[in-house]
């Protein structure tokens, strides 16, 4: 039964439309998006285990450390065995993640939450994330950004589901619980059947795209594409590198600290939204937006993240991925310097420019597949993709860090205002700026990185050859 998962058994036949790809991607995608929307029951839990914020935090982290971990390690596993056999291993420990840490909270054994959704789930997430990439880049080759953008906006589009779902488990679960109060907590038993609903739901969702994902043939590519029109574009390679030669070249790196800087600069406003919009337009202690105010600003930061994704990663296609970037970057800088310098002048300029920053934040995420592709070419694309994700690990510990220590220095939550966020959003203006450089840097590869014409490189599976005859090389 297992045979079907193989890479050999997931060759699309003759007529086979690759408008069916991005669905089971989003499958995939919208699932495990879910692990944006943890700070919907973080205050239950941290009563439930009689915990610290720090305590119960860690579990996002280490979430997020194991995705890019697991992305690194296992992105060569994954271009030799295919995605469905990638997305299926995904949906085993992304559900496995749920269910062991329901028993730590049935046990109250913090310890088995960590194992569980921290290791379990974070191993889940990174196979999930990077497995449709390099199939969807091979059945798109004429619009790649366009293609990975419909699969990763569905990562930023994952708590827009997530978090309503939740709250209304939670208060089905527990009867006390009231969604709509910031105050309010779910009992331990509640949690347990949350998170036993939500992994076994999110497998069977997950499995409809195990199922339905497809490889296209060796000699397949789209009616009308022309191989040379994209090989005539700058900084789009016709070779290919392997994902053992790409760490080797200064491209790599310097698109490393591209993406750590830009989700560093992203994740610092999204990690502190709520309080910081009602920090900005606070008199005293009293401030204009209100609770139920923020949580909606939190909600329509997830639509821009999700819609960045696909917009700014589909005009990556027209206008190139070099210059997208020094948008991400160049014109983050300036609206960082707005937003701390004039953000507390009206709540309306504060939501225009954070939204602005966010969708920055997550066209970031959604584009750097395609720039791989340009720079690296196909043959092995995800796992060098997944190599870099090690960018967003390390920003997701950075980002929150730097963000946290300016605001514990400047006072305690609550009290903060406007000018307490100054020198943290000035910080981040400085690491987009060496982003911005970081980018300008980038070069083709050099030909002595190239795959020799006709070779298989590595032998993992992935056939170099086939892409050629197809054109997506």
């Amino acid at each position: 039964m297992l045979s079907a998962l193989d890479r050999r058994h997931t060759v699309a036949p003759p007529g086979y439309s690759r408008w069916l790809i991005p669905p089971a991607a989003l499958a995939i995608h919208l699932c495990i998006g879910q692990v944006y929307a943890t700070s919907v029951y973080k205050n239950s839990l941290i009563a439930h285990f009689d915990a610290s914020q720090t305590a119960v935090g860690v579990i996002f982290s280490i979430a997020i450390v194991m995705l890019g971990l697991s992305a690194a390690v296992a992105g060569t596993w994954v271009e030799a065995n295919g995605p469905r056999k990638a997305m299926f291993v995904s949906a085993c420990f992304w559900a496995a993640g749920f269910l062991v840490g329901s028993l730590g909270i049935a046990t109250k054994q913090l310890w088995l939450l960590y194992l569980g959704y921290g290791v379990l789930g974070g191993i889940g997430l990174g196979i999930g994330y990077i497995s449709p990439v390099s199939t969807l880049i091979k059945w798109f080759p004429d619009r790649p950004g366009l293609a990975t953008g419909l699969a990763i906006m569905g990562f930023g589009g994952g708590a827009m589901v997530a978090s309503p779902l939740s709250r209304q488990l939670l208060s089905f679960y527990d009867p006390g619980y009231d969604p709509s109060n910031a105050g309010s907590v779910a009992s331990g038993n509640a949690l347990v059947w949350l998170f036993v609903t939500l992994g076994l739901g999110y497998f069977v969702v997950m499995m409809f795209g195990v199922f339905n994902v497809r490889v296209p043939a060796a000699d397949w590519k789209p009616a009308g594409f022309d191989p040379s029109r994209v090989a005539a574009k700058p900084m789009v390679t016709t070779a290919n590198v392997s994902a053992a030669n790409a760490l080797r070249t200064r491209s790599f790196w310097l698109l490393w600290v591209v993406l750590f800087c830009n989700v560093t600069a992203g994740i610092g406003i999204l990690e502190q939204a709520s309080p910081m919009i009602q920090d900005f337009f606070r008199d005293g202690r009293t401030s204009a937006v209100t609770v139920a105010a923020a949580g909606g600003f939190v909600g329509l930061l997830s639509l821009f993240n999700m819609a960045g994704r696909f917009v700014w990663s589909s005009t990556s296609d027209v206008i190139g991925r070099k210059p997208i970037y020094v948008v991400y970057l160049g014109v983050g800088m300036v609206l960082y310097t707005l937003l701390a310098l004039f953000g507390q002048t009206a709540t309306a300029l504060f939501v225009l420019l954070a939204c602005v920053i966010i969708s920055f934040y997550g066209g970031g995420f959604a584009t750097i597949p395609a720039y791989l592709r340009d720079l690296f070419g196909t043959y092995q694309v995800g796992a060098i993709h997944g190599r870099l994700l090690t960018a967003w690990s390390a920003a997701g510990v950075a980002g929150p860090l730097i963000v946290n220590a300016f605001l514990d220095a400047q006072g305690k939550p609550g009290t903060l205002t406007a000018a307490a966020y100054r020198p943290a959003l000035f910080t981040m203006v400085g690491v987009l700026a060496v982003g911005f450089v970081a980018n300008l840097l980038v070069r083709p590869v050099p030909q002595r990185f190239h795959e020799p014409a006709g070779g298989r490189g590595d032998g993992t599976g992935s056939e170099p050859v086939a892409a050629e005859r197809s054109g997506t090389r």
